[in-house]
């Protein structure tokens, strides 16, 4: 039986996982122990929590895997400055003593950190996966397909941003690849920086401002930007890029292009910064849709695996599943480089020991929880100690409960069992609320998530009832996949047509309103009770009551920072916000009762 852990550092959303054979036992996410959101340090926390899991010295694990090779990545950083120069010398001047101290020197600086975990190790078993393998890995070893086609897009691994493989039982072997500095995930991190968002980050924010525009520019971005191909290969112009070679995404070239400076992050959001968020959305689901039909034509595979940044454009998924170019689609939860620790660990699996692999049908992610979970009476000892006022149900009693604050109008902040490995709350780091609310949207928003006006949120809807509501059967455990609410659910389409910009968001789309965002899209959670028994036992209850089968799911968290980990941050968290109630494991406290003992 092999023991080993991946590890994933050094750019953004560090990660480490842990398996036993192919088996998944835990993953977790750096920033969730730090507090510092898509946190790239060394993942010393993580990996501290998943040692104790065993109880084991590091040196005795089979494998601990980096999720990358660091000198293929030093060899593309300086063919692009030899490619690019004179240009990208002053890029170079300052990259290249930081590469020398750290990322040349990086199996050292592994070891050094891993011995401040255990002071005894000595590295014999340290080993390193590819970027794109990684990513492969973790979409294809967890998925319930014995064969299938794996898409990877991101920004840049190692030199490849975007890569085909094919899985096969055990095995995966890579098909084609494109290279830096093309990238269409680049691509969209720029033009994330030239609307004012954080790149890394802020990429689904301009995902959310998109349906509130037009695709006006998408003739202008394949004219001057993207060379386009009828099999989906592309090459950026990087004349209006600085990417490659600057500190920043874009030039001067691309603000004239657009005859728009750069959005300063405290400037109002202008119609016409959200008509190029919608521009550039449309642009990523070309490309990708042209991809995959080629790729679906040329290698006959019915099943699709997806992972990289990309695959959490959940709205180009939507279109994926819509067009049905595939027969079934399966996408990594923490497709983004967190989960290249899960894959660098399953990637050196598979590839090092001929075992054979045991696919699971119902899903060897467990629901993505994975992460770190506190029995009744840990939670009672930490409400103790830091003076929150409390009461135990069980778990009926407790459901009754919760329904009938949340029918009321209440917001809930929603911790159970282990914390979910990826970007999304999937019902145990949840703030959860009545869909049905005309203000709910803007409350959360404004006075709990601290966040833009702008941003939807999320139903998590009873399995049995999507197809009722959206017109499809699915499962999205995930919150993965967007879908387009069914006409005879939607209200006013002639006035929401006419409006411009953010007046969209004041008009009255559906029953549902704080869910349904204004093209009438939702990001879809399915739940059913092998996802999660006790959410799906909460969502029931609230149907049964209510005669609404779907609820509000938002990260429990505040805006830049990370969802909520332990007892300790949830009621930090409850207690600055407007969140009503608070439950924890079989614990409820009510905002009232804290502020008033």
């Amino acid at each position: 039986m092999k023991k080993i852990i991946g590890i994933s550092a050094f750019y953004h959303d560090s990660a480490a996982a842990l398996i036993y054979d192919d088996k998944i036992i835990s993953a977790v996410q750096e920033e969730r122990f730090s507090r510092k959101k898509n946190d790239e340090r060394f993942p010393i926390n993580s990996i501290k929590y998943l040692k104790n899991i065993f109880n084991c010295k590091l040196e005795e694990l089979d494998a601990i895997v980096f999720y990358e090779k660091p000198l293929l990545k030093f060899n593309r950083l300086l063919e692009t400055y030899v490619e690019f120069s004179p240009k990208g010398f002053e890029q170079f001047r300052k990259a290249l003593p930081l590469w020398i101290k750290e990322k040349f020197f990086l199996k050292k600086l592994l070891i050094d950190n891993l011995k401040l975990i255990d002071s005894s190790y000595e590295g014999k078993n340290l080993k390193f996966s590819e970027h794109h393998y990684s990513h492969a890995s973790s979409a294809f070893f967890p998925s319930p397909f014995k064969d299938a086609l794996i898409f990877c897009a991101d920004g840049v691994g190692e030199w490849c941003t975007t890569s085909v493989f094919i899985g096969n039982d055990k095995k995966i072997k890579q098909l084609k690849s494109l290279n830096f500095p093309s990238s269409i995930g680049l691509l969209y991190s720029a033009f994330t920086y030239f609307l004012g968002f954080k790149v890394n980050d802020g990429e689904y924010k301009m995902m959310g401002l998109a349906p509130y525009g037009k695709p006006k520019y998408v003739d202008l971005i394949y004219k001057n930007l993207i060379d386009l191909k009828e099999d989906g290969s592309f090459r950026l112009n990087m004349d209006y890029f600085d990417y490659a070679t600057g500190l920043k995404m874009t030039n001067a070239k691309f603000e004239k292009l657009f005859d728009q400076k750069v959005r300063g992050q405290n400037e109002k959001i202008q119609n016409k910064h959200m008509d190029i968020a919608a521009s550039i959305q449309k642009v990523t689901e070309v490309v990708v849709l042209k991809i995959l039909t080629s790729l679906k034509k040329e290698y006959g595979q019915n099943n699709l695996c997806l992972a990289g940044g990309v695959a959490l454009n959940c709205v180009a998924n939507g279109i994926i599943l819509k067009e049905k170019i595939f027969e079934n689609i399966w996408i990594q939860p923490a497709a983004g480089d967190a989960g290249g620790s899960l894959g660098a660990a399953l990637g050196y699996f598979h590839k090092e020991y001929d075992n054979p692999r045991i696919i699971n049908d119902k899903d060897s992610m467990n629901s993505s929880l994975l992460g770190q979970e506190y029995t009744n009476e840990e939670t009672k000892n930490i409400l103790e100690k830091i003076g929150a006022k409390y009461k135990y149900y069980d778990i009926t009693e407790l459901n009754d409960r919760v329904v009938n604050y949340i029918s009321e109008g209440k917001i809930v902040g929603w911790f159970q069992g282990k914390t979910e490995f990826g970007p999304r709350a999937l019902g145990n780091r949840s703030i959860i609320a009545d869909p049905r609310g005309i203000n709910t949207q803007k409350t959360i928003n404004l006075k709990i998530k601290f966040r833009e006006s702008f941003r939807p949120f999320a139903p998590i809807i009873l399995e049995e009832k999507v197809e009722e509501f959206f017109g499809i059967k699915l499962q999205s455990k995930y919150m993965l996949i967007v879908l387009k609410l069914l006409d005879k659910y939607r209200k006013n389409v002639e006035e929401l047509g006419s409006k411009e910009g953010l007046e969209k968001l004041n008009v009255i789309r559906s029953d549902f309103q704080s869910i349904i965002h204004v093209d009438y899209s939702a990001r879809i959670q399915t739940m059913n009770k092998f996802t999660n028994e006790k959410f799906n036992e909460l969502l029931n209850n609230f149907y049964n009551k209510t005669g609404c089968p779907m609820l509000i799911n938002t990260s429990f968290n505040i805006n830049n920072e990370p969802i909520v980990n332990s007892i300790e941050d949830a009621y930090k968290c409850f207690m600055v916000t407007d969140i009503d109630i608070l439950v924890c494991n079989n614990y409820l406290l009510i905002k009232e009762n804290q502020i008033n003992q």
